[in-house]
């Protein structure tokens, strides 16, 4: 026999006050003789024996009244059912967590019913089973699990209201963090025997990436509970937009941008007539047709979205919808200007864009420019003595090519331009002074440039051939242009000269050159702008790159990537959502739409230097209005969802439980089996219920013999005095015969 509450039997020491009403009740009459007391002796012993045992019984009642409320209570178990006359007071009881997995792939639909839905009756199945009052707790697996009902004492129609108020998220299913967040519930649960039942979709995905830490964490749950896995089945078939990303083009008025969409089979089977839709501000755009899509393969089309106005427009690429639409929908945003301007600074003493630099630079940023109005993209080349004169806010982003040196003002001025939002280019070249450089970048306590100067090195081999660029590109956005091109254009560029220079951790090697570890492009970030630093000029002395398509290529990206904000940047659901201010804003809280139309208030914190409003999560898939006060202009935030949930294929029942094998814990195929597992599990017994209405039943027992009591003693009291009457009298008249 065992006590979920042992401390409370220390009030069956309450036996004792009963015990000792009882004896001063017993002292608390004084005994008087009087003359006529000899008459009433004999019918007097007689009551008063009467009396001593009603007293006698009424103080066992009340002594087993407190026993068994305390010993309810303290809620006795037994953790086995042994028949007999235990298990006919006993009752089969037990605290049920339910685990219901709610990540994006529950949305998996098979043609009548998504996997949420059967996964519900499952749940249906299971409250069948549970006692009311029983402790029951429910929690929506995902990102971050939602305890919907914590040791709710079950009741079935409010349990059933607020399970059919449940949907699935957007979210993926941490896995690692599940048997960690069911034992701390299971823990917290006030009962003899605990059930854990987990109803998941089991996606192979999530196990075949779960390491032996998250296996043997599973195990060890079955030592706190009985452990329960009910599977959901379901297809394999699934497309999905794993990416949309901007390969080329200037985001401004009067421009096409061309943007690469990735649309990938999970299924088992071919995919064919796959018609992706690019649109901006719901609008569409362009349309493409992938004839053909292999089983487990990717496909990539270009989609090309015309931006006729300035302004911000949410872009997304779609595809018609199939077994789970959540994923058929990639979204980004691009905020469109009236005009991009550039200011190139060179280190040549004499003026003019007809210099080397000037002249390069200028023509690689026009080279793609397609006609475009002059007013619409401007490049201003100017000396790097005549740097003072120009209004840096005029123009989104610098670029400083072999200039000498600058002063500390202009360092500063610098940083300051950068953290407000706008990019910086900086070349190298012959007029280049490292030290004084190193110096001036470290002046305004956050370095200018992304890396401390060493020295510069000739990278080229015995015959005067130059090193080229490293062929694995990565994977940043200044470098998709470079991922079409042939591995010949690639390796057209040759560098015979670079700086070798030491990037401190905050900075990101963009470009390196091959067969070397020195760096070609490094990038950090200031603020709500970015600094690209060159190791290698763009004059032919140290290289040709400036004279292979790759060099417009990279720049026009690069101003792309450097004219963007940061709001442009897709999220994925489950993160943070941020507005940043260089200024303090006039309103103390920023505004958040989310995509159904919820409306989320944030304070605006100040942090390193900026304002930031910060929303913790974004819960939705979709375009997030973002709003400096409520009366401010909305600018859109995209959110996708995480990938990693659209391979839908599942474990079958038999392989969840051959990961089991040699556990405890079960793995349901049917209702039936389900049925018996709960059966199965359920052996032990709770007293409480039985003892506490034997308690309550004897507490009434004892209430009705103490009122009968009660009402007795005034009878024998009249009695008593009537006789003590009729005594006194006797004497009275004894005494007037004998004076007669």
């Amino acid at each position: 026999m065992n006590f979920l509450n042992p401390l409370l039997l220390l009030g069956a020491l309450g036996i004792g006050l009963p015990i000792l009403a009882h004896l001063l009740n017993k002292h608390q009459f004084k005994q008087t003789d009087w003359a006529a007391m000899q008459f009433l002796n004999r019918a007097v012993n007689i009551r008063s024996r009467q009396i001593k045992l009603r007293d006698l019984l009424l103080l066992v009642l009340r002594c087993a009244v407190v026993l068994l409320l305390v010993f309810a209570i303290s809620k006795p178990t037994s953790e086995k059912s042994h028949g007999g006359l235990a298990s006919k007071l006993g009752e089969r009881r037990a605290g049920v967590v339910i685990a219901l997995d709610a990540s994006f792939s529950m949305q998996h639909s098979d043609g009548s019913s998504t996997r949420f839905e059967r996964a519900v009756e499952k749940v249906e199945l299971i409250t069948k089973s549970i006692q009311p009052g029983d402790p029951v707790s429910l929690i929506l697996l995902g990102t971050e699990h939602q305890v919907v009902i914590r040791n709710m004492a079950f009741d079935a129609s409010r349990f059933d209201a607020i399970l059919h108020a449940q949907k699935p998220t957007d979210e993926p299913l941490n896995l690692n963090s599940v048997p960690g967040r069911l034992k701390k519930l299971a823990n917290s649960m006030d009962a003899a025997q605990k059930e854990i039942h987990i109803i998941t979709d089991a996606q192979q995905y999530d196990w075949d990436n779960g390491n032996g830490r998250m296996q043997a964490a599973f195990e060890g749950l079955s030592e706190d509970a009985d452990v329960v896995f009910i599977p959901i089945q379901g297809g394999t078939d699934n497309l999905a937009i794993t990416n949309l990303e901007l390969v080329s083009g200037v985001l401004r008025k009067g421009t096409t941008a061309r943007y690469r969409a990735t649309v990938k089979n999970f299924g088992d089977s071919p995919a064919t007539n796959v018609m992706v839709r690019g649109a901006a501000n719901n609008i569409n755009a362009d349309t493409k047709s992938i004839p053909s899509i292999a089983a487990g393969s990717a496909e990539t089309v270009s989609l090309f979205i015309p931006f006729q106005n300035p302004g911000a427009f949410q872009i997304k690429a779609e595809l018609d919808d199939d077994a789970l639409p959540l994923d058929n929908t990639r979204r980004t945003v691009a905020v469109i200007r009236d005009r991009v301007s550039i200011l190139c600074v060179e280190g040549s003493s004499t003026s003019s864009s007809s210099s080397e630099f000037g002249g390069f630079i200028s023509a690689a940023l026009r080279s793609r420019d397609s006609g475009t109005s002059q007013e619409d993209f401007t490049v201003k080349t100017v000396t790097w003595v005549s740097l003072p004169q120009q209004n840096l806010e005029e123009f989104d982003v610098v670029i400083l090519a072999d200039v000498p040196a600058i002063t500390p003002d202009q360092a500063r001025q610098f940083e300051d331009y950068v953290r407000a939002g706008n990019g910086l280019v900086w070349f190298p070249g012959e007029n280049t002074k490292p030290a004084v450089w190193n110096k001036r970048s470290a002046l305004a306590g956050t370095t200018l440039l992304p890396a401390v100067i060493e020295q510069t090195m000739d990278t080229s081999n015995d015959m005067g051939v130059g090193r080229p660029l490293e062929p694995n590109i990565p994977d940043h956005s200044v470098c998709r242009p470079l991922h079409s091109p042939s591995e010949d254009l690639l390796s057209e560029p040759q560098f015979l000269k670079v700086l070798q220079v030491n990037p401190p951790a905050g900075s990101s090697t963009v470009l390196a050159l091959a067969g070397s570890a020195s760096p070609l492009l490094i990038e950090h970030a200031i603020g709500r702008g970015h600094v690209f630093m060159f190791t290698s000029s763009a004059q032919p002395t140290w290289n040709n790159m400036a004279l292979t398509p790759v060099f417009p290529m990279l720049l026009q990206q690069m101003v792309t990537y450097l004219t963007a904000r940061e709001f442009e940047k897709p999220r994925m659901v489950g993160k943070s959502l941020s507005l940043s201010y260089v200024d303090q804003p006039d309103a103390s809280d920023a505004v958040f739409d989310t995509p159904s139309g919820e409306t989320i208030t944030v304070p605006v914190r100040e942090y390193r230097n900026q304002y930031v409003a910060l929303l913790d999560r974004a819960d939705e898939a979709g375009f997030y209005l973002a709003r400096v006060s409520v009366q401010a202009p909305s600018m859109p935030i995209a959110v996708n969802v995480d990938i990693s949930e659209s391979d839908v294929s599942c474990l079958s029942a038999d392989d969840l439980a051959n990961k089991f094998r040699d556990t405890e814990i079960m793995v349901v195929r049917s209702e039936d089996e389900l049925g018996d597992s709960i059966l199965q599990a359920r052996t032990g017994l709770s007293f409480w219920r039985s003892l506490m209405i034997a308690g309550l039943v004897i507490f009434v027992i004892e209430s009705l013999l103490a009122h009968s009591t009660s009402h007795r003693a005034p009878h024998l009291k009249s009695k008593s005095k009537g006789q003590s009457s009729k005594n006194k009298t006797a004497p009275a008249t004894a005494q007037t015969a004998k004076n007669s």
